[in-house]
Order: structure tokens, then C-alpha cells, then sequence
């Protein structure tokens, strides 16, 4: 089952002691979803420290707004990818820039919205976009990819084993009739799995929503796009805090933290990512996969 509690910024005093934010520090937070992150990082950079918040989520924003609206004019948030963020900091003129953090989650806002077909739990359209106004749907690539890309996306971004026969069901059904919930999917890959693997402790169909998700919003993608960009936004002695929940974000961030250092252009702050404590994870279950890494520019 998934988890239906109200949005928790995770490791969050951790985050804060890697950012290891002064009084008048501009931050950039590129996925502010509620703003439970930026709530923070405002008032540990109090009275003038400003940030720069990013999301392609309308919904989200509209949320950080209630969240952030007390700070005024320190809180600026920007509908954007994150990988667009010298983009978002060049129309806000926004700089120089002490730290960033990356919250590679997705907020309680997009996964308990009954409309947005994220979650199995609830009957709605084959979406998951963040961003709305893409083509790229659930649904789209449901219906339009082949079995191969089906199935290769299914593996490698879910990690999930049976996802040939998954795709093989899900072409097979196609052809009888177009798949276009989430209900009518859980369906399809509760077919194609045996049976034992319908009761395991992760949901049969976890591992498949996730990779259409990374699919559909282009995730991993993003990241490498991103980081390179947020270490040229970083001034000399800058933060960079990146929480990842799988492992396959985790591992592009680590291999690019390794590649800054090596050129000595970064210092590793984690030599081993930052989990969640055994209080806040029974706490917040959406800490149990998190991972926190961080690396500081020195020039």
C-alpha cells in the first residue's frame, strides 16, 4: 500500500546541516513542491536571504505560495524545469547563488490527486505529468510505444523483472482495446505477474508506474541536464544538496560529484549518502528510500 499522509519534507534537518546556510545566503530550491524545504532554508537565512523556487507543477505552486507567502519578496517562485535553472535565474536576476538543493521527489500534491493518475489507488486517466500542458502522457506511451520500448523502459526504470511479460500483456490488451486508466493498467500487469508476486510487500505494479512516470517527465534526464548548470550557478564555497529515491537518479549523482572532485573542482560532503533516521522514517514512510548527497564548489 502506498502511503496517503500529508507532504513531510524529508531528511530535512539533514539538508540544512549539509547546506550549512548564514544569515543572507541565496538559495535556489529547483523542485519547491509544498515548500516544507523552503519554509526552512527562509528562516535559516533570515532577514535577508532570498530564494529562488522552481516547479513545472502549477498545483505545487499554488501550494508554496500559502507556504512561502509570509516571507514576501525573499521568496521567488518561477514555473520551470530545473534544468532550465540559468534560465530561471537570468529573468530573475537572481545571484550570486550559496546554495541549491535538488529534491528529486515527487510531493503528496501529484500522488494523492485522485485526477492525476500517478497512484493505482485511485481510477483516473493514465497521466503523470508534472507538467501539464506536454503531449507525453501515461497514456501515449502506453499506447503508442512498441513492446521492445515497453519493455526496455520498464527494466530499466523500474528495475522490475517481469517486464517483458508485462509489455508483452500490454500490447496484447491494447489490441482489444485502448489502455487508458490506471485501474484498467494495475489490471494488465496484475495479469501478466504470477500470482505470488501479486502479494509481495512492494505492489506488483509499483516498479511499472514508476518507470512510466520517469518516462512520461523525462527524470533522469533532467538530472544530467541539471547538474552541470547548478555547479556554474554555485559561487566558490557554494552547497550543492541533491535527495534522490532510487537508484538510479542516486548513481548520476554520485558519478558527477566524482567527476567535480577528480577535476578538483568540488569537494565531496558525503562520502556516503545521508539517510533517514529509523524515528523519521516511521515518521514520514516516504524517507525510507531517500538519499542525500553533497558536494561543495571551490571554484
Amino acid at each position: 500500500m502506498e502511503d496517503t499522509r500529508p507532504h513531510i519534507p524529508v531528511l530535512l534537518q539533514e539538508t540544512l546541516a549539509a547546506l550549512d546556510l548564514a544569515a543572507g545566503d541565496n538559495v535556489v530550491d529547483c523542485t519547491v513542491g509544498a515548500g516544507g524545504h523552503s519554509e526552512a532554508i527562509l528562516e535559516a537565512t533570515a532577514p535577508a536571504g532570498k530564494l529562488l523556487g522552481l516547479d513545472l507543477d502549477e498545483a505545487a505552486l499554488d501550494s508554496a505560495r500559502k507556504t512561502l507567502g509570509r516571507f514576501g519578496s525573499r521568496a521567488m517562485l518561477v514555473r520551470e524545469n530545473y534544468r532550465n535553472v540559468r534560465r530561471a535565474l537570468l529573468s530573475q536576476s537572481f545571484g550570486p547563488v550559496q546554495a541549491a538543493l535538488l529534491d528529486l521527489g515527487y510531493s503528496s500534491i501529484e500522488i494523492d490527486d485522485p485526477t492525476r493518475g500517478f497512484s493505482f489507488r485511485f481510477d483516473a486517466p493514465l497521466d503523470m505529468r508534472f507538467d501539464r500542458s506536454q503531449e507525453v502522457s501515461a497514456a501515449s506511451i502506453v499506447s503508442g510505444w512498441t513492446e521492445d520500448e515497453l519493455a526496455k523502459t520498464i527494466w530499466e526504470y523500474g528495475e522490475e523483472r517481469y517486464a517483458r511479460k508485462i509489455a508483452e500483456a500490454i500490447v496484447r490488451e491494447r489490441r482489444k482495446e485502448r489502455i487508458t486508466g490506471t485501474f484498467a493498467l494495475r489490471d494488465v500487469i496484475a495479469h501478466a505477474v504470477p500470482s505470488f508476486y501479486r502479494h509481495g510487500k512492494i505492489h506488483f505494479a509499483t516498479r511499472t508506474f514508476q518507470a512510466l512516470r520517469i518516462a512520461v517527465n523525462d527524470e533522469l534526464g533532467n538530472v544530467r541536464a541539471a547538474l552541470p548548470k547548478l555547479y556554474e550557478a554555485l559561487a566558490p564555497g557554494g552547497r550543492l544538496a541533491v535527495i534522490s529515491f532510487h537508484s538510479l537518479e542516486d548513481r548520476i549523482v554520485k558519478e558527477f560529484f566524482k567527476e567535480k572532485a577528480a577535476e578538483g573542482k568540488m569537494t565531496i560532503g558525503t562520502k556516503r549518502p545521508v539517510v533517514g533516521t529509523d524515528e523519521e522514517i516511521k515518521e514520514n514512510p516516504r524517507a525510507r528510500s531517500a538519499k542525500l548527497r553533497v558536494a561543495v564548489k571551490i571554484a
